[in-house]
């Protein structure tokens, strides 16, 4: 899926090849950052168990506000540091199983998970402090980055090409063309235009839709405990978009 949208951006290489070649540390970090997250993450849901998997993924705000805090030198007020507070409570609420125990890694599909996460918060805090770079070079690096760290993994795992039908392959390049396009431009573009805790924040609200989803699509079912926990992260989510970064 995402060599599909790589192969989208080498026209974009072509044409700012001067741009693309004045290489940066940062850039390479956004890169590998993207890299690592998704190949972890995916490894890590297909191998571990998927709510220990999201909710050691999740802990990602925590280290987004840290490193935003280090690397950027944001600062919380009250009602910001108030606000994650619920929303990280929220998020706990809707992914806690008493049947799986404390979130701490216990196996190699969690320390992947929480690698994701803390990758994931390299990520959206290199993106903010690269905001006035062109999106199209932004973008450009986080898909080959996703790419070589692909290869790299599948290299060192020494995993065969599957052998799948031509239909599998044209709907990856179809998902990569539509979804990878626009959830990459997406992110990329809110983190760089909001303050990093406020994005780490709004972002558990893909709990809610996954959810919503599950209640909508399938035969499940929400529970009280789901509600409960969603309707935090909206409460938060709202209460951080009107407050500002240094609001007392």
């Amino acid at each position: 899926m995402y060599l599909a949208a790589a192969v989208l951006s080498i026209p974009i290489l072509i044409k700012q090849h001067q741009l693309v070649f004045r290489l940066n540390f940062n850039l390479l970090a956004l890169a590998l950052a993207a890299g690592i997250t998704n190949v972890a993450f995916v490894v890590a849901l297909i191998e571990g168990e998927v709510m220990r998997v999201m909710l050691l993924f999740y802990l990602s705000p925590i280290w987004t506000v840290l490193l935003g805090r280090w690397w950027l030198k944001e600062t919380l007020s009250a009602s910001a540091i108030a606000m994650f507070v619920v929303a990280m409570f929220g998020s706990a609420i809707m992914l806690w199983n008493p049947e799986m125990g404390l979130p701490w890694p216990s196996s190699p599909a969690d320390w992947l998970a929480l690698v994701a996460g803390i990758a994931f918060s390299v990520n959206n805090v290199l993106t903010r402090k690269l905001a006035s770079l062109p999106m199209t070079i932004k973008t450009t690096f986080v898909w080959w980055g996703v790419v070589a760290v692909s290869l790299l993994a599948i290299s060192w795992q020494q995993v065969p090409v599957p052998i799948v039908s031509a239909t599998v392959w044209l709907n990856a390049w179809l998902l990569g063309w539509l979804a990878i396009v626009v959830v990459t431009i997406s992110v990329l573009y809110g983190v760089a235009k909001m303050p990093v805790y406020r994005s780490a924040v709004i972002m558990l609200f893909e709990l809610v839709v996954a959810a919503l989803s599950s209640w909508a699509l399938t035969e499940e079912i929400m529970s009280l405990q789901e509600w409960i926990g969603g309707i935090l992260i909206l409460l938060a989510a709202y209460g951080v978009a009107r407050i500002t970064l240094n609001d007392v």
